[in-house]
């Protein structure tokens, strides 16, 4: 008889037995048990208790018909009105109270010492239980050897992978938005299962195992779930922190439980999530900690993949945000031969996610969703699905089921800076201030030929920030000249400039900014070869840390004293030709500055295009709308995400790390 096949002809293994008929003769001994000693009888009759002068009486007046004498002087029998009695017999009634009885009429019988059946089967099974449950233990150790022992046994080593074969999820590869080439991978793994001759005739070798990589919230779990809704094959689906446990070994005896159920089914997919939570490096170079039970889990998953008996038809998919912690043995050729990258979603992609997640709500003519894609660079699946929501919300908060454009403004708003509150919480020169350091920011970006251009300044509080100066870039660029980051820092530090020329002083306004301008120089000096005493040298941020003779953590770095004191001279240096350029963009518009300052001051917030005609420069278009942007340092590899705009800060507060918001500028953040 031929192998059963699935609908493509895909020849699939007969579906194990449930687990459930290996404990009949456990639920059928359980039920003799209850029936034979717990269940009551039908609708039994009262019962009385006498007193042993109670139960005189009620013979001499003949309403006593049977009587019952057991050992130890225990009585029972039936009133002539069917009711039952019990009483206790003293020894010292003597002959007289037999004769008494059966002058009355009463039935007399009585009982032997001998136990009842039930007592003596119960007696049995209390010698018998411990014998019993030994042996249910020995036969479960012996069909769970291959599952850990008295682990598998007690169900310690049993896999918790979530089993999705005739049930699958409603999500599928339309459900994922861009990522188109992601999609391709994922589904040509997918097809290699189901139709595996058509890659047999010429000679291709199915992959063991793909391995999703991206920042989080870019969609790696939700195409793991298109995959299962797709795929007509078994899907395994398990989180590697539910592999390691309390107990030694447990991890280990999982992997070869959950690869073993997979065999028995193969073809299959299995997909771990979070993988680096047992794939990490294990002990050795380049290793902090060591831990025994995490490296015998790898090991067993290292063997199951690709070891002396590999696992034949099934493929393992795995996402993680930390390749760099994941021991190599398991990113070779032959485990992982494929590493997908999911990263930051593109413009197209940006449009394609938010149109899925507005597709069952109710828009204004206004929003137009390329728009809102242009205004949020940086921002992965998971933030723009947020940002949809929070449009929503703040929706519903106005009283309105239809979400217009300045729905998705606020909600962007609210995602990056927090709540936005109402300028009165500022003092009025606090005011004055912020609306000086804002404008200066504002003015030398509008100044500045290679800076992203101004889309709003405004000085009413979100979150920690006091104010802000959003930028947008005209185009998601993936490379940066020096003229750009030079023109980066002169924004950073216009706030402070702006404050020394209007205010004679500088403030705590500009703490980040300086921070956030400090970490770009040194990246440009360190990192970019952009120092022209130092020449084109490369030291990336890192290294490795060891501890000093008085116990603090020390990092070494991989360049002499005096090298870092040339970085720290021409880090000064580019600090300080950076706010000479604002000082003297600001300097040379003064009367433009004072304008901007005042505007901003009745105003509260002004619109980009504002800035720059008041400073009479050509107002850029092609950006198609304003946006707060994320906070990222300037990638040193070119296929980063771009640089954003966002607010920095400035008053410091006792529970931040770093400077605390109170002013902010732009700063360029990662994500939002």
């Amino acid at each position: 008889m031929p192998p059963p096949t699935n609908d493509r002809g895909v020849p699939t293994a007969p579906n194990p037995p449930p687990a459930w008929r290996h404990f009949l003769w456990l639920i059928a001994l359980a039920l003799f048990v209850l029936l034979f000693f717990f269940m009551p009888a039908t609708k039994p009759k009262p019962t009385v208790s006498l007193t042993f002068t109670q139960f005189l009486h009620d013979v001499s007046i003949h309403k006593v018909k049977t009587v019952t004498i057991g050992t130890g002087g225990s009585a029972s029998g039936t009133f002539h009105n069917g009711n039952n009695y019990t009483t206790v017999v003293p020894p010292q009634a003597g002959g007289g109270f037999l004769s008494d009885l059966e002058a009355s009429g009463v039935q007399i019988s009585a009982t032997s010492s001998s136990t009842s059946f039930g007592s003596e089967v119960l007696s049995w099974l209390v010698l018998l239980l411990p014998f019993f449950i030994l042996g249910w233990l020995w036969w479960r150790l012996s069909k769970n050897a291959a599952g850990g022992g008295i682990q598998g046994a007690l169900g310690v080593g049993r896999s918790k992978a979530q089993v999705f074969d005739a049930e699958r999820p409603n999500t599928t590869f339309a459900d994922v938005a861009g990522y188109a080439g992601a999609k391709e991978e994922i589904k040509e793994v997918v097809d290699f299962l189901q139709r595996p001759d058509r890659y047999a005739s010429a000679g291709a070798m199915a992959p063991r195992g793909v391995l999703m990589v991206g920042p989080p919230g870019t969609g790696k779990t939700l195409l793991a779930r298109a995959v299962a809704g797709e795929a007509n094959v078994p899907f395994y689906s398990v989180t590697g922190s539910s592999f390691v446990e309390m107990f030694v070994g447990v991890g280990a005896a999982r992997v070869r439980d959950l690869f073993g159920e997979a065999r028995k089914r193969a073809p299959a997919i299995i997909f771990i999530d979070e993988i680096d939570a047992i794939g990490q490096r294990r002990s050795g170079t380049g290793a902090m900690v060591s831990n025994d039970e995490r490296e015998q889990t790898l090991n067993q998953m290292l063997a199951e993949m690709d070891g002396f008996d590999p696992a034949t038809g099934i493929v393992v998919l795995a996402a993680t945000n930390r390749p760099d912690v994941l021991d190599p043995a398991l990113l070779r050729p032959g485990r992982f031969d494929r590493q997908v990258v999911i990263p930051l979603p593109t413009l197209e992609d940006r449009v394609s996610i938010l149109g899925v997640h507005a597709k069952d709500k109710h828009l204004d003519q206004s929003v137009d969703l390329e728009v809102t894609a242009r205004g949020t660079p940086g921002f992965s699946g998971a933030d723009l699905a947020n940002l949809v929501n929070e449009a929503a919300i703040n929706a519903v908060r106005s009283g309105r089921t239809v979400l217009n454009a300045a729905d998705f403004d606020e909600a962007r708003d609210r995602i990056i800076l927090g709540r936005r509150e109402g300028s009165n919480v500022l003092l009025p020169d606090e005011k004055r201030g912020v609306a000086v350091h804002e404008s200066g920011h504002a003015l030398v970006a509008a100044y500045s030929d290679h800076a992203d251009p101004v889309a709003k300044v405004t000085i009413l509080p979100a979150g920690q920030a006091l104010g802000v100066t959003e930028q947008l870039p005209l185009v998601e660029h993936h490379l940066y000249g020096e003229d750009y980051l030079l023109d980066m820092l002169a924004v950073y530090l216009g706030g402070r400039a702006g404050e020394l020329v209007v205010l004679g002083q500088g403030s705590t306004g500009a703490s980040n900014d300086l921070a956030k301008a400090t970490d770009l120089a040194t990246k440009m000096v360190r990192e970019f070869g952009l120092s022209t005493a130092l020449g084109p040298i490369g030291y990336p941020e890192g290294g490795s840390m060891y501890l000093g003779g008085d116990g603090t953590a020390v990092s070494s770095r991989p360049f002499a004293e005096n090298t870092q004191a040339a970085i720290d001279g021409e880090v000064q240096k580019l600090l300080r030709n950076a706010e000479k350029q604002a000082t003297a963009i600001l300097e040379g518009h003064r009367d433009v500055y004072d304008r901007l300052v005042e505007l901003l001051i009745k105003e509260e917030t002004v619109d980009g295009s504002e800035v720059y005609v008041l400073a009479g420069r050509e107002v850029p278009t092609s950006s198609g709308g304003r946006t707060i942007s994320p906070d990222r340092a300037v990638p040193s590899d070119p296929s980063a995400s771009p640089p954003q705009s966002v607010p920095q800060s400035a008053a410091p507060q006792s529970a931040a790390p770093q400077a605390a918001v109170s002013r902010s500028v732009p700063t360029h953040r990662s994500t939002p």
